[in-house]
């Protein structure tokens, strides 16, 4: 496996667009640069972000958010903004995962249970593996530049990433290593300060501090626990995108093509 550095572009806001190509896939090549792209949402984007966003190229974007959340916050685009954005109809109870989780007075060690128990249902979440559907399938049919993204970018869009770095043969450490940069890349403690005050204007101030930081970062365990729900069920994650996420042999090989160099 090859990993590389990070790749985050010097925005303003705390809304950090990174690239996840450049990884090494087995049998030989790597991804392209340039070609897929992660983000948290852009309600909160500034003029430079929104111009940082256009020179990308973006021709998808994929928005793993329900109806309600898209309503909640809505996006900031420019005047010059033309891509197609995607996503499915339904609804997520207005919730992302780190908010689900962060219900009542809690500690860290119940806030990391807690995201560990939502990451394990997440490959079954309705709205979300709809959406996953429409992105497999923009990658297999749009050979241009594409940027997912949730409400934070970490958690909806962790997997999905992760998912679609497996369905190009990248190694499970380096799709590891990709999730986990989220701790470090743009302005984590911007982000997490962000976090907290949005979790304590909904439930109070009674979540611990470190409490807080659980829910607004990754961790290996949280990842793993969504893997191992398609493990369990389906064994790989190219059998459970077969199964679940309607992926055929033809979209592998249109996707392989189109993103990745040997």
């Amino acid at each position: 496996m090859t990993m590389i550095a990070e790749r985050v572009l010097p925005l303003s806001g705390v809304h950090n667009f990174r690239d996840y190509g450049g990884y090494a896939v087995e049998g030989g090549g790597r991804l392209r640069d340039g070609m897929l792209w992660r983000s948290a949402h852009h309600e909160a984007a500034t003029d430079e972000d929104l111009a940082a966003l256009d020179a990308l190229g973006l021709e998808t974007i994929i928005d793993l958010r329900g109806d309600d959340e898209r309503e909640l916050h809505p996006c900031r685009r420019s005047e010059n903004f033309s891509a197609r954005v995607l996503f499915a109809g339904g609804v997520t109870a207005g919730l992302a995962p780190h908010l689900q989780a962060a219900g009542g007075t809690i500690d860290v060690e119940t806030a990391r249970a807690r995201m560990i128990d939502t990451y394990a249902g997440m490959p079954y979440r309705p709205a979300l593996v709809a959406t996953l559907r429409l992105y497999l399938a923009a990658l297999a049919e749009y050979d241009a530049p594409s940027l997912v993204h949730c409400v934070a970018g970490k958690d909806r869009t962790g997997f999905a990433v992760a998912i679609v770095h497996r369905l190009l043969g990248v190694h499970e450490d380096d799709l590891m290593h990709d999730y986990l940069l989220t701790n470090t890349a743009g302005k984590i403690e911007e982000r997490i300060a962000q976090g907290a005050a949005h979790i304590r204007a909904r439930y109070g101030a009674e979540i611990h501090d470190d409490a807080i930081r659980a829910l607004m970062s990754v961790n290996p365990a949280y990842l793993d626990a969504a893997l191992a729900t398609v493990r369990r069920d389906h064994g790989d994650v190219a059998t459970y995108a077969e199964a679940v996420l309607n992926f055929t042999p033809d979209m592998r090989e249109a996707i392989v093509d189109k993103l990745v160099v040997y």
